[in-house]
C-alpha cells in the first residue's frame, strides 16, 4: 500500500508554524526569514471524488445486467473493482451523513430526513461536530475540498439566505458548495445556493437552449477543477458530487428519453426475470441466487388495465433516460479529470444510489408529492390532469413532477425484494459500488462480495491517505469512527470480509448484520400502498414479525429461517436492541415521531407573524410561513397601476403550490393541489388603481391536517372574492421551491402565467404581513 501522509495529528486544525523571523530595533539588524507552510500529504497523494447518485437499485445500470445504458459507470467498473455487498441506510440524509462521517446514521442525528427531525437524539436531523466529516478533515491536511449537487443534511428550518450556515457544507469542511440543500429539486427550475448565497436561476446550460441541473452540476465541477489546477496545482483535491438524480421528479428532454421507447412494454415482471438472468450470466450475482417474489401487495403487470399501461410505460421510459443522461454528465467529469492528466492518480468511488429505487411513486404520478401527503388519487385523475398539459410527451418536462409506479422500482431492485425505505430488505440498502484509481489499484473484474457499508468509505480513505481519525476537530472532542476500511479488499477479492457487525434502521423499518446472517423486520409502513396503514397509531415494534437468513448461503433473502433457527433469531434481535442504544436508536420508530404521531412536533419555524417589505426572493417553504396548510391572513399595501399584471406572491411550484397573481387587473388566487386539482378565486372587477389594501383569509374548516380551507379575499377591505378548497396539502407542497413575493421565481404554480415567468408584478408592493390567528 502506497503510503501518502507526512504524519499524522490528532488534533485538528494543525498549529500555525512559529515563524522564523527575528525583528529588531530596526530592519538593519532584523532578520526575514519567512517559513513555509509546511505540507501534510505527500506530493503524490491522490484526488479524491465520491459520486453518489440518488434513489437507485441493483437491477438498473447496464454495468451489473440492467438495461439502462451507463457507460461511465461501466468505465469505472472496467478500469478498477466492484463490491456486490456494498450497503445504504435505505434513505437519503441518513446515507449522506454516515458516507461524509464514517459513523452510524442515528450517532450522528440523522435517524431520518432533515425535514422530519425531532428532539430524539439519533434524530435531529442535523450532524453533530463531534462527528467531524472527511471533508474538514482533507482540508486540514492540505487538500482542496468542493461539494456538488444535493447535500440534504442541514435542518430545514436553517435553509433561508440568513443561516445560520454552520450546518451548510462551508460548515462541515467544503470550501466550496454549488447546488441545493433540501431533498429534491426540479431539475429545470431549481432553487440553488453558491457557498452560502442563492444564486439567480441561469436560463440555460450547457450550451443548450435549456436548463437542467445536472448538466449545470457538471458544468460547475468541471469549472472548479480548471480553476483549483490552475491556482493551486500542488495540492490534490476532494470532490463530492451528489446529482439530484435520479430522485423524483423524474424530468428530463424528450431526446434522452425516446432512446428508450418501446423498451419496456412488457413491463416490470418480465425486465426483472431479465435482468436476473443477466446478472448471473455476467458473475454480479451467485448462479444460485433466488429471484424473490412480488410482494402481494404490489400489482402485477397483467393486473395493470390496458388504457393505462402507455402511461406506465412511459413513467419508465422517463427514468431510463433521466439515469442515462446522470450518467453522461458523470461521465464529463471524468473526462475533464482525464484531459488534465489527473485520471491515473484520482481515486474515484462511484456509488449507485443513495438508497435503492424509489417506490414513492406508489401507483405511478404526475405529482410526486401526492404520495408524501398522502392524499388519495385515481390513475384516471392523473390522465385527465395530463391531458389538459399535452398527452403523454408532457411527462419529463417541467409541467409535470412524474414518478414511475413502485413496480418499476422494484424491478430496479432485482434480484431483491422491496425499495428504499425498507432496511429489513437489500433492495432497499444493497447498492453497487465501484472504485478505480489506476495509480493504487489493479483492475479486477471479480466482484468483492464482502459485507460493507457507506460509513466504510471515509475510513477506507483515511487508511489509503495513512491519516489516522482525529481525536479532537476544531476544540471537539471526537466520536470514534464506525465504519470499517475496505482497502483489504482492494488487491484480494475473496480476502475475508472485516465488518463484523452493521445495524439497519429507518423509520421503524430494520435489521442486523453479523458474520453471515441476517436479521430484519418490515416496519410499520409500506413505502408503495397509498397511505397510513390501520392501526399504525397503535404500532409496537415489540410485536414485529422478523426474518432470518443466512446470506452467505442465500444472497436474496428467499428463504426466511425465523421459524426453524428461533434462537438464532432471539440472538440477533438482542443484537439489534444492543447496537440500538450504542448508536443513539431509541426509540425504535423514532423517526416516525413527528410524521405520523406528533406532527406539531416536525421542524418548523417559531415565528407567527411575519413582515415583509418590498419584494422578497426565495424563502424556503419549510422556512416560510404555511400558506397552504394553516389558517392564515395576509395583508398587503400594493400600488396597482394601469393594466396591472404579475404576481402577488407565490409559494411552491408547478408540481403543487399557491399563488396570489394580477391578470389584467383582476386579482386571482390559485391553490394548486399537485395539478390533480386547481382551485381558483377571483373577483369580477379589476383592482383599483393607485393604493390598494388585499387581504387574503384562509381558515380551515376543521383542525385535520387535510381539511377543506375556505379563503376570502378583501380589497380595502370589502369583500372581492371567496372559495372553497376542498383539499390542502398537510405536509409541503414541494422540497425545494420557496416563497415570492413580487414575481414566481421557481417552477410557476399556474398555468396562467406559465410562458410568462416569473411574472414580475408591474406595480409596486409596499409592505406584505402574513399572521396565524390566535386561538
Amino acid at each position: 500500500m502506497i503510503t501518502y501522509c507526512s504524519w499524522s495529528q490528532e488534533v485538528l486544525p494543525f498549529p500555525t508554524p512559529t515563524s522564523s523571523s527575528r525583528a529588531g530595533l530596526n530592519i538593519a539588524n532584523s532578520i526575514h526569514s519567512p517559513t513555509p507552510e509546511p505540507r501534510r500529504i505527500s506530493e503524490d497523494a491522490p484526488n479524491i471524488l465520491i459520486v453518489l447518485i440518488d434513489d437507485i437499485g441493483n437491477g438498473t445500470s447496464s454495468a451489473f445486467g440492467g438495461e439502462i445504458n451507463t457507460p461511465n459507470l461501466e468505465r469505472i467498473v472496467n478500469s478498477g473493482i466492484a463490491y456486490n455487498r456494498f450497503h445504504s441506510t435505505a434513505m437519503c440524509s441518513p446515507t449522506r451523513a454516515s458516507l461524509l462521517t464514517g459513523r452510524n446514521h442515528t450517532s450522528v442525528g440523522n435517524g431520518q430526513i432533515c425535514e422530519l427531525a425531532n428532539d430524539w437524539d439519533g434524530f435531529t436531523g442535523r450532524i453533530p461536530k463531534t462527528a467531524a466529516t472527511v471533508a474538514e478533515v482533507l482540508k486540514n491536511y492540505g487538500y482542496n475540498t468542493a461539494a456538488f449537487g444535493k447535500w440534504h443534511n442541514t435542518p430545514a428550518e436553517e435553509t433561508t439566505s440568513k443561516g445560520p450556515f454552520h450546518s451548510w457544507p462551508t460548515g462541515y469542511g467544503f470550501e466550496y458548495f454549488y447546488g441545493f440543500l433540501s431533498g429534491e429539486a426540479s431539475q429545470y427550475e431549481p432553487s440553488l445556493v453558491r457557498n452560502t448565497t442563492v444564486v439567480d436561476h441561469p436560463e440555460t446550460s450547457g450550451g443548450n437552449d435549456y436548463y437542467h441541473v445536472t448538466e449545470d452540476l457538471a458544468d460547475d465541477a468541471i469549472k472548479w477543477i480548471r480553476e483549483q489546477k490552475a491556482f493551486a496545482p500542488d495540492k490534490p483535491f476532494f470532490m463530492y458530487w451528489a446529482s439530484g438524480a435520479v430522485h423524483g421528479p423524474h424530468q428530463v428532454t424528450k431526446e434522452w428519453i425516446d432512446k428508450y421507447n418501446g423498451k419496456f412494454d412488457d413491463g416490470w415482471d418480465a425486465y426483472r426475470e431479465r435482468v436476473y438472468e443477466r446478472q448471473k450470466a455476467m458473475g454480479w450475482i451467485p448462479e444460485n441466487t433466488v429471484l424473490t417474489e412480488r410482494d402481494p401487495s404490489m400489482a402485477a403487470w397483467k393486473d395493470i388495465p390496458k388504457k393505462e399501461r402507455p402511461f406506465q410505460r412511459r413513467l419508465m421510459e422517463v427514468y431510463a433516460g433521466f439515469t442515462e443522461h446522470t450518467d453522461h454528465h458523470v461521465g464529463r467529469i471524468f473526462d475533464e479529470i482525464e484531459r488534465i492528466g489527473e485520471m491515473d492518480n484520482t481515486l474515484i468511488i462511484y456509488i449507485w444510489g443513495d438508497n435503492g429505487s424509489s417506490a414513492e411513486g406508489q401507483n405511478g404520478t404526475i405529482s410526486e408529492l401526492l404520495a408524501q401527503n398522502s392524499i388519495p388519487t385515481t390513475i384516471d385523475q392523473h390522465l385527465a390532469a395530463l391531458d389538459k398539459l399535452g398527452g403523454l410527451d408532457v411527462l419529463g418536462s417541467g409541467k409535470t413532477d412524474n414518478m414511475y409506479h413502485a413496480g418499476w422500482a422494484w424491478a430496479g431492485s432485482t434480484p431483491y425484494k422491496s425499495t428504499k425505505l425498507v432496511a429489513a430488505h437489500f433492495g432497499g440498502t444493497r447498492q453497487p459500488l465501484a472504485i478505480s484509481w489506476p495509480k493504487g489499484i489493479q483492475h479486477d473484474k471479480t466482484p468483492r462480495p464482502q459485507f460493507h457499508h457507506v460509513n466504510d468509505i471515509a475510513p477506507t480513505i483515511y487508511e489509503i491517505l495513512n491519516i489516522t481519525p482525529p481525536q479532537v476537530v476544531n476544540g471537539v472532542s471526537q466520536d470514534p469512527i464506525d465504519g470499517v476500511s475496505m482497502v483489504y479488499t482492494f488487491d484480494d477479492p475473496m480476502a475475508e470480509g472485516r465488518l463484523r457487525t452493521q445495524f439497519f434502521d429507518i423509520m421503524g423499518s430494520r435489521g442486523i448484520y453479523k458474520d453471515g446472517w441476517f436479521a430484519g423486520t418490515f416496519g410499520p409502513r409500506n413505502p408503495w400502498v397509498p397511505g397510513l396503514p390501520p392501526g399504525i397509531m397503535d404500532w409496537n415494534p415489540e410485536n414485529d414479525q422478523w426474518e432470518l437468513y443466512n446470506i452467505d448461503q442465500d444472497w436474496s433473502q428467499s428463504n426466511d429461517l425465523s421459524k426453524t433457527h428461533p434462537e438464532k433469531l432471539e440472538e440477533m434481535k438482542s443484537l439489534f436492541l444492543v447496537e440500538s442504544a450504542k448508536n443513539d436508536n431509541l426509540p425504535i420508530g423514532g423517526g416516525l415521531w413527528s410524521v405520523i404521531y406528533h406532527p406539531e412536533d416536525a421542524p418548523k419555524t417559531d415565528y407567527t407573524e411575519w413582515t415583509f417589505l418590498g419584494d422578497i426572493d426565495r424563502m424556503p417553504e419549510f422556512a416560510a410561513p404555511k400558506l397552504g396548510k394553516f389558517s392564515n391572513t395576509v395583508q398587503m399595501a400594493v400600488n396597482v397601476p394601469e393594466n396591472a399584471n404579475g404576481v402577488l406572491y407565490a409559494l411552491g411550484g408547478f408540481g403543487g403550490g399557491l399563488t396570489c397573481f394580477v391578470e389584467n387587473g383582476k386579482l386571482i388566487y390559485e391553490y394548486n393541489l399537485f395539478e390533480i386539482e386547481r382551485t381558483v378565486i377571483s373577483g369580477e372587477k379589476p383592482l383599483p388603481e393607485g393604493e390598494v389594501t388585499i387581504s387574503v383569509v384562509s381558515t380551515k374548516q376543521k383542525p385535520q391536517a387535510q381539511s377543506p380551507m375556505d379563503v376570502v379575499i378583501y380589497v380595502n377591505g370589502e369583500k372581492y372574492g371567496s372559495g372553497t378548497i376542498p383539499v390542502i396539502a398537510p405536509l409541503t407542497f414541494t422540497a425545494n421551491d420557496c416563497l415570492d413575493f413580487g414575481k414566481d421565481l421557481g417552477s410557476p404554480v399556474s398555468l396562467n402565467y406559465y410562458n410568462k415567468a416569473p411574472y414580475h408584478f408591474n406595480g409596486k408592493i409596499i409592505e406584505s404581513t402574513v399572521k396565524y390567528p390566535k386561538y
